[in-house]
């Protein structure tokens, strides 16, 4: 592999509302991923659509300054850009509602070209393009983020195209989350990992089975987190790093995330229509929701 790894991450944007702070942050699993790659020294490029608007501009500005190749991001003058509330009770965040404006698109040719030109694309979940998938995997390792699904058959479709397979467990016990990542790995996942908050996190790869504690931090926002686990972890096995140091550098990593506000930071003056938010179970599901 290239010292510098090239990620295309397709999808799911949104700025995230911090209510009790009248602020607001670019946020979203592919736009944070794209960033983290960046970061950590790849190439990070963001497909996606955003709206016209004072969000749908930060967002943009602030994958520039970061460095996030935005030739595939579509600024569209009709529709608005998607955003996500957040609240805060009793010092625990909650979301209260979410609107995905023009945030869900389908992949163009010239899209599938730049994926194709990649080491690596990324997607999942919250992007809502399972049926795009196929065509994604033939033109470059796929990773996806499940999230929170745990569907079966979705799994084992989804599962059997990808490089890395991703899961959020934090709802679930030591031995369910074993289980996931057996069956996804039986499904045909190259390799999946596993996050389980507090609890650390799993990967596995062929017959290996890797175990990361979760890094103690003086949290102010775990918002982010996970998909700086998600990034690190791509990131890592693209550079072919043994898979206990992809885990060891993705758990600090994922904490140092969550010492700051929002998912990478760049913080702007809250401007979206509230009114337009919707429950999380209208969007992702019932038991499916970003709060798990």
């Amino acid at each position: 592999m290239q010292m510098k790894p090239s990620v295309v991450a397709f999808g799911d944007n949104v700025v995230d509302c911090y209510m009790d702070q009248e602020m607001m942050y670019p946020g979203g699993n592919s736009l944070n991923l794209a960033t983290f790659v960046q970061r950590f020294g790849g190439r990070g490029s963001y497909i996606g659509a955003v709206g016209d608007d004072p969000a749908g501009l930060h967002i943009r500005d602030a994958l520039m300054g970061e460095g996030v190749d935005v030739t595939g991001l579509r600024v569209l003058p009709a529709g608005s850009t998607a955003f996500c509330l957040i609240g805060n009770r009793d010092g625990d965040r909650e979301f209260l509602g979410a609107d995905l404006g023009v945030s869900i698109i389908e992949p163009q040719l010239r899209d599938l070209d730049q994926i194709a030109r990649a080491d690596a694309v990324h997607t999942g979940r919250s992007s809502h393009v399972d049926a795009f998938l196929p065509a994604f995997a033939v033109r470059a390792r796929l990773s996806f983020d499940f999230a929170v699904i745990r569907n079966r058959d979705r799994i084992a479709r989804i599962a059997a195209l990808c490089y890395l397979a991703s899961f959020s467990a934090g709802d679930l016990g030591d031995d369910e989350a074993k289980d996931l990542l057996e069956f996804a790995l039986a499904s045909g996942a190259r390799h999946v990992l596993v996050t389980r908050g507090k609890e650390g996190a799993w990967l596995g790869l062929g017959d290996q089975r890797h175990h990361q504690p979760a890094v103690p931090t003086q949290a102010i926002d775990t918002l982010g987190a996970g998909d700086t686990f998600i990034a690190r972890t791509l990131f890592g096995l693209l550079m072919g790093e043994a898979p206990r140091d992809v885990l060891s550098v993705a758990a600090f990593a994922a904490a140092e995330t969550c010492r700051h506000h929002g998912g990478f930071g760049h913080p702007a003056a809250l401007a979206v229509d509230c009114s337009k938010a919707r429950p999380l179970d209208e969007i992702y599901g019932p038991g499916e929701t970003a709060t798990a």
